[in-house]
Order: C-alpha cells, then sequence, then structure tokens
C-alpha cells in the first residue's frame, strides 16, 4: 500500500518521533526472522496514527504499557489511537525475509553454502522489517542490536558498542529517515583502517575475500580523497561517525547511501579484467555515495517531490569530485557520453517529468522518479547553475544551506533562498524553467548570420536561458584539430541568440566544455566535417559531446543508422578514450538491433563487428581499448569458429585474459547463435560456482533458442516467485535476441497479457527492471504498438508497469519512423 503524501502531511502534523530500538534475531533457519522495536514518539493528545507493518504473525503491541490487540495490525499497517503526549510503543512479532532486494533480503552464496542478510528499507519497506514511521521527514536515532549465529559479522549506521557471541549492540545514531536505516550480517570477510580521524571498513562476502584484498588499497585510496575534497568545499566534516562501505549480493541499485554503512551491489568488486572506465565508474559511485552523506543524509529532503535534492547533487558531485580528487580526470567525458544520454532519453519519453516536480501523490509515483530525470538532467542542471553563479556563491549557498538543516529535513524553496542570498541573484525565474518545467531544448548554430536557434517540443514549449561555449576548430598543419578559441556565450530564452562573433572554422562545436543541458545540432558545414575531424580533436570531452549529439540524432530519426555504422567504422579504431569506445559499441549496437530493417540488419552487425576487430588490432595488448574492443566484438559477431576457438585458448589476441567473466560473454553470445546450449551452460557453471556465474548461467539459459527453453524462461519470469530478483532479472535481460525474432514471436502477445499478473507477486525496483528487460523492444512491429495500447487503455493498470509500457512503446514508435 502506497503511502500517500496526504497520509504523511497529516501523520507529520500528528506525531514527532524520537527513537526507534530494535533487536533482530536471525538465528533460525527458514524465511523467517523475529522482530523487537521499540518506537519513543510525541503526538498530540488523543490523536491517533498509523505506522508501517507488515508482520508474517504478531507476538505483542503494548502501547504505553497497555496491550493492543493484534487485529490493529491488517497485514500493512498498524493503527494507533488515544496517542498521550509521550509514547511507547513496543512490538514483538515475526517478519519475513525477502527475496527481491528490499526489507531484509536473505542471499545464499552458490559457491559455499553461507548466508547473508542486508536491511534495505527503500521508499516504504521499512514496515517489513519492523513498525516504523515510513516518510523522510520522521527523522529518528536507530539504537540496533542483532542476534546472530555466533560465527557472523554484523555491521550497521551506528557504532559497534560490544560483541559477545553471537550478539551485537551497536550506538545510536544521530537523527535519520528510516529508509536509511540498515544492517548487513553474515560471515563476511572485513578490513579496516582510518583516515583523518574516521573509522573506515570495507566487507564482502567471504567468496570475494580474495578480490576484496586485492582492491581495497583503491578503494581505500579513493574514500580517503574524496573525503578530503568535501571537506574541503564543506565547512560541516563528514557527520556520521564510522565510514563503511560493503559490497551485497543482489543489490538493487549501484549502491545506497546509508550513512555510516554504503552498501554497493558487489559486482563492483572485479573478479576478472576490468576496463579503466569501470574502475572510473566505481570511483565515481564512491564519490556519489559519500555526496549523499550532505545531500540525502544530514539534510534530507521533506517529501519525495524534493527527490532531486539528494540525487542530482549527489550524481552532479560525485562526477566533480573523482574528477578533482582520484586519478580518474575523466567523469565529465563519462557524464557527456553517457549519464547525460540517459537523462535525454528519459525527459522525452511520455512518462517525463520535471526535475523538481511540484506534486508527487504517493511513494508509489516516488519510485518511479527514480530515473535519469533526477539523476542525469538535474546534475547538468546544477553543471549549468555553477556556470550561472559562479561555483564560490554555488559552495556558500550549499554551506548556508547545511548549518540551517541538519539533521533535518528541507525543501527546493529553502536551497533557493540559501542560493540566492549566497549569489545576491534572484533564483525563481531560473528555477521555474530548469527545474519546474520538463522535457528538453534543442539549440542548433547558423553561421550566418552567426546566432543559435533554441527549440522546444510543442507539448512542453519552455525555452531556456543557456549559458554555453561554443568551440572553434581549426586543422594545424600536422594534421590535428586545434581548439583556436571558445567563446561562452549567453543564450536567451528565446528562439534566435545572435552570437557576437565570427564563426569561420572547420568545425564549430555548439556546447563545448558540456556547460549545458540540451540536445545539440551542428551546423551543415561541421556535420558533414564530423568523420574526417573526429579522429583529429584531443580533447576526450569535446569528442564525447560530439558522439552523443550524433547518437542522439540517429535515435530522432534525423540521420540514418546506415551512416552511424560508417561513423564507427571509419573513426571508433582510433578513438583513446574507453567509455567512449564502450558507450558507442554499445548503443550503435541497439540501434541496428531496432531502426535497420531485417534486410540491411545483417551487414550493419557486421560493420560493428570489423569496427571492433579493427580496434582489437591496434589496441595495447593486455590494455583497456583491447578488452573493451574484444567485449564489442563479441556482441556483434557471427564468426562462431572464431568465438569457439577463444574459448579453447586458440587465436586469443594478445593479453586478453580470457577468464570467466568473458568466457561467459563468449559463451552467451555462442548461445544465442544456436552454436552452444544447455549442456555447456552446465559446464561452464560448474567451473564457475559463484555468484557470477550463477546468473551469467541464469541469462544464459534464457537464451538457448528452443521452444522448451524459451517456455521454462518464460515461465521463471512470469510465476516463479521463489526465484531472487537478481535471477529473474538476468532471466528477463536473456529472453529476446532477434537472431531468435521467429521463435520468440508468440511471446510478444503473451507479454501484455500476462506481465499485469507479474507485477502482482513482485513489486518496487525489481518488479520494474523485470519488466522492462522482458519488452519485446526487438519486436518492431505496428502489431506490438497496437497491444501495447491495448493494455495501456486499461484503468487497473500497475502504475509501474505503465510507465514501462508507455516509454518502450514511444522508443518503438521512434524505431518504425525510423525504419520508414
Amino acid at each position: 500500500m502506497p503511502l500517500t503524501r496526504a497520509e504523511a502531511t497529516a501523520r507529520a502534523a500528528t506525531v514527532e518521533v524520537r527513537s526507534y530500538e530494535v533487536h533482530l534475531d536471525v538465528t533460525a533457519s527458514g524465511d523467517t526472522f523475529e522482530s523487537r522495536t521499540v518506537v519513543r514518539f510525541g503526538a498530540r493528545v488523543g490523536a491517533s496514527t498509523f505506522l508501517e507493518f507488515e508482520p508474517s504473525s504478531v507476538g505483542s503491541i503494548t502501547l504505553n504499557g497497555a496491550s493492543v490487540d493484534p487485529s490493529a495490525a491488517d497485514g500493512r499497517r498498524l493503527a494507533l489511537a488515544g496517542l498521550a503526549e509521550d509514547n511507547e510503543l513496543v512490538v514483538a512479532a515475526t517478519m519475513r525475509y525477502s527475496n527481491d532486494g528490499e526489507g531484509l533480503h536473505k542471499y545464499t552464496d552458490p559457491g559455499d553454502g553461507n548466508v547473508y542478510l542486508y536491511q534495505h528499507l527503500f521508499i516504504n519497506n521499512g514496515g517489513r522489517v519492523l513498525p516504523c514511521f515510513d516518510q523522510p521527514d520522521l527523522k529518528a536515532s536507530w539504537q540496533v542490536s542483532v542476534t546472530a549465529p555466533a560465527d557472523w559479522k554484523v555491521a550497521t549506521n551506528g557504532a559497534l558498542v560490544s560483541q559477545a557471541g553471537g550478539e551485537w549492540r551497536f550506538a545510536p545514531t544521530k537523527p535519520i529517515s528510516t529508509y536509511l536505516a540498515t544492517v548487513f550480517a553474515g560471515p563476511f570477510h572485513a578490513l579496516t583502517d582510518e583516515h583523518d580521524g574516521i573509522p573506515l571498513a570495507l566487507y564482502a562476502r567471504a567468496s570475494l575475500a580474495e578480490q576484496l584484498d586485492q582492491q581495497a588499497g583503491e578503494l581505500f585510496t579513493i574514500t580517503k580523497q574524496c573525503l578530503d575534497r568535501f571537506h574541503e568545499m564543506f565547512d560541516i566534516r563528514y557527520p556520521f561517525g564510522h565510514y563503511q562501505q560493503a559490497f551485497a549480493p543482489e543489490f538493487n541499485f549501484g549502491a545506497m547511501e546509508y550513512p555510516g554503512l554504503v552498501i554497493f551491489r558487489d559486482e563492483m568488486l572485479y573478479r576478472g579484467a576490468v576496463t579503466d572506465s569501470q574502475r572510473e565508474s566505481r570511483a565515481n559511485v564512491i564519490a556519489h555515495e559519500m555526496a549523499h552523506m550532505w545531500f540525502g543524509d544530514l539534510v534530507t529532503m521533506a517529501w519525495w517531490d524534493d527527490l532531486w535534492l539528494n540525487e542530482s547533487f549527489a550524481e552532479y558531485l560525485g562526477t566533480r569530485v573523482a574528477a578533482e580528487a582520484t586519478s580518474f580526470k575523466g567523469t565529465w567525458t563519462t557524464f557527456a557520453m553517457q549519464r547525460k544520454a540517459w537523462g535525454l532519453r528519459a525527459d522525452q519519453h511520455p512518462s517525463t517529468h520535471p526535475v523538481a516536480p511540484s506534486e508527487v501523490g504517493d511513494t508509489d509515483q516516488a519510485l518511479l522518479n527514480f530515473d535519469g530525470i533526477s539523476y542525469a538532467k538535474g546534475a547538468a542542471t546544477l553543471k549549468q547553475l555553477v556556470a550561472f553563479v559562479g561555483d564560490e556563491a554555488f559552495l556558500a549557498g550549499l554551506n548556508d544551506h547545511f548549518a540551517a538543516h541538519s539533521y533535518a529535513n528541507a525543501t527546493l524553496a529553502d536551497l533557493l533562498r540559501a542560493l540566492t542570498k549566497a549569489s545576491g541573484r534572484d533564483l525563481a525565474a531560473w528555477a521555474e524553467v530548469w527545474l519546474r518545467q520538463p522535457q528538453v531544448n534543442t539549440l542548433r548554430l547558423t553561421r550566418s548570420p552567426a546566432s543559435v536557434q533554441q527549440s522546444a517540443p510543442a507539448s512542453f514549449p519552455t525555452l531556456r536561458p543557456h549559458k554555453i561555449g561554443i568551440g572553434l576548430f581549426d586543422r594545424a598543419p600536422d594534421g590535428t584539430m586545434v581548439r583556436r578559441t571558445s567563446l561562452l556565450v549567453d543564450v536567451d530564452a528565446a528562439e534566435t541568440t545572435p552570437v557576437d562573433a565570427d564563426l569561420s572554422a572547420d568545425l564549430v562545436l555548439l556546447n563545448d566544455g558540456d556547460l549545458t543541458y540540451a540536445k545539440i545540432r551542428l551546423d551543415e558545414t561541421s556535420a558533414a566535417a564530423v568523420p574526417t575531424v573526429l579522429p583529429l580533436i584531443s580533447d576526450s570531452l569535446a569528442r564525447a559531446v560530439l558522439w552523443a549529439s550524433t547518437l542522439d540524432a540517429v535515435v530522432d530519426g534525423e540521420r540514418a543508422v546506415a551512416e552511424l555504422v560508417t561513423l564507427v567504422l571509419t573513426a571508433l579504431p582510433v578513438e583513446s578514450e574507453v567509455v567512449i569506445i564502450e558507450d558507442v559499441l554499445r548503443a550503435t549496437r541497439s540501434l541496428v538491433d531496432r531502426y535497420s530493417t531485417p534486410e540491411t540488419r545483417p551487414a550493419a552487425l557486421e560493420l560493428v563487428a570489423q569496427a571492433a576487430d579493427r580496434l582489437i588490432a591496434v589496441s595495447e595488448p593486455g590494455g583497456s581499448r583491447r578488452l573493451a574492443a574484444a567485449r564489442g566484438f563479441i556482441g556483434a559477431t557471427t564468426d562462431v569458429a572464431r568465438l569457439r576457438g577463444w574459448l579453447a585458448g586458440e587465436g586469443v589476441p594478445d593479453g586478453l585474459a580470457v577468464d570467466a567473466d568473458l568466457r561467459w560473454l563468449i559463451l552467451y553470445r555462442l548461445v544465442v547463435l544456436g552454436a552452444a546450449g544447455t549442456a555447456e551452460i552446465d559446464e561452464e557453471y560448474a567451473r564457475d560456482r559463484s555468484a557470477t556465474g550463477e546468473q551469467w548461467a541464469a541469462r544464459s539459459r534464457a537464451a538457448v533458442p528452443t521452444a522448451d527453453a524459451k517456455a521454462a524462461a518464460w515461465q521463471r519470469i512470469v510465476t516463479e516467485v521463489k526465484l531472487s530478483n537478481r535471477l529473474v532479472e538476468m532471466t528477463a535481460s536473456g529472453f529476446w535476441h532477434l537472431e531468435q525474432i521467429e521463435l520468440t514471436a508468440p511471446y510478444v502477445a503473451r507479454y501484455f497479457a500476462e506481465m499485469p499478473d507479474m507485477m502482482r507477486i513482485r513489486s518496487g525496483m525489481s518488479a520494474e527492471k523485470t519488466a522492462g528487460y522482458a519488452y519485446p523492444e526487438l519486436a518492431v512491429s505496428a502489431e506490438t504498438r497496437r497491444l501495447a495500447a491495448e493494455l495501456l487503455g486499461r484503468e487497473d493498470l500497475d502504475p509501474i508497469l505503465r510507465r514501462v509500457v508507455q516509454d518502450a512503446d514511444d522508443d518503438m514508435r521512434r524505431a518504425l519512423d525510423a525504419r520508414f
């Protein structure tokens, strides 16, 4: 049952939560655990209220010493009446473990049989572990104790006070919101350190102990560098005592910012060869989660309509601090190439919403806003804000904001007041067009007369002021492209803004420096020059802006996918930035699959494979470019003999490690092509009896091109309740392939008929991911769109599924338009 904003507002006016005292007993086998909770809170005398509470069974409930009938708990909420000025609620209950990454998630390691638990109360799942007032503006101190098997370790937000046998007791925390309370437990491997008076720790499953030991040096170094940089920027030091980081299995997010105990998806502990961009991404995530210690944890949004105060700021500051403090200096290139594209796509879907919406009606709607708009668009908007007011004023405003709202809650209005005071600029009009209005502007350059043309879609016609760079590039005598100058231009919130400059150059790059959030279109002369000049530009951020603009033009049908493939074949083999290589290959492969006709796709895919193969040939042995190119080649090639040779260790490019992860990628492609099957999958899983191996096996089994394999996979996706979140998601992600389009054709209609039932057995983020992965996006046809429209016409459709189908159908509309 979602919590509505109206209910949250009324409850916040009724109660003041002071503390939670929680004891969890996780020693019993099976699918339940014991939870005893003491909640202390103030209230209006005589008032009524409720707590979120989803027990398996209730042992006892007392309020202020008086017994409460267990029927007050209806399975979703616990109703209380006759409140006093000061209240103490004590509840003992049996709760149920989850396998969907929410509540108290229980996981058994397939390699060694060890059991691990982590608590994820995200948005509205607090009641799955304890009775609580589950909304962000009812902060309280948490004091946790855990009874666990004697050989386990336990970590929480609070500092450890005592541990004897299987009894773990932790100190009370500073006031935090319910969704930020966590526990990590199991026989995990732990490493500790200290920096600037802050205790540090790293935790991982025992089966990942070797990987943690090997990578701890880099993880601790990045953590220390980011702490130092945040302490330089912010007047308030890290505010939550120790800084622990745990790597957990089957985590729904990449990571989560629990104060004092950040949890990451444990795929971020690499077990084989990875590219430099993957290591950069991990550093960025570390910085992102650390930014949340101030934005989200110290100062928390009052309600989910200000989610951007958490995620947009963490996205912006994570990218910025990783670039400024760590060895990974190219994070803004990655942002321009990868993250902003995510925001642009989300912002043009039917489900678009403002960065800071004025109304989020309930927690279900809040979940849907964890998207590219709240993260990437918001971060790009903040980068534009810094260009607008200046960095000194921006940071001064943030520090005033922290000082005013520490350990409390705040709103957009609170932040704007602080930034307006610090900058001396009235930001109300700026915020209205940038934060309160959805969709994206398109900027186009005209050389003669020199001007910037701005447009917006008719459905959302808002034009915005933009501060942008315009780079003028010319060919130097040595053949390279040199930036002669970069103009900083204020574009008015109007259709045409004159530019007082001579724009004669071989290439004119609009949005040089990637300062603003907009769709960028080059002038005709510059667009024609891209294939020859792109490889000659030394600035990776400039190349990223050019690549991103090109890919976006193809998505919009303004350029043909064949033109993109030709550019990839000519320019990508000399690309030096790994994230550009990875993203261009991934995006091009997706566009070839969806935008090419069945007649033209094989040739286009072969050219993508050739581009990757050329890059393999010219890249350094053992380097990131060779690994990225090899992965791209594996995903595009139909050369079965070569793939089998690599699996057997024959003809492998020098320095390319065919480790467990690459073996799975090769085998998966062979399965898709019908050159391997269940026997080979079982054999590979026997070699790699790990969590990653288990997930790859699930994905590969779904890709087996037989009727029986597809039927079994579909059954797992739509009906298998016991399958964990990650395994059902991997199964769904392996189901659809163009090479098998006739075999899977019957499942197109089945998706629209059966997915509503799937949404009844799964919830939250796992349900959203499963519905998205299982969508028949490769069945590009008017009939698929007709079935989508029919489903969307149902008034009882789950809102999560509605959004998935709306947005996927809009993507298919674009694909059909591009084909015909």
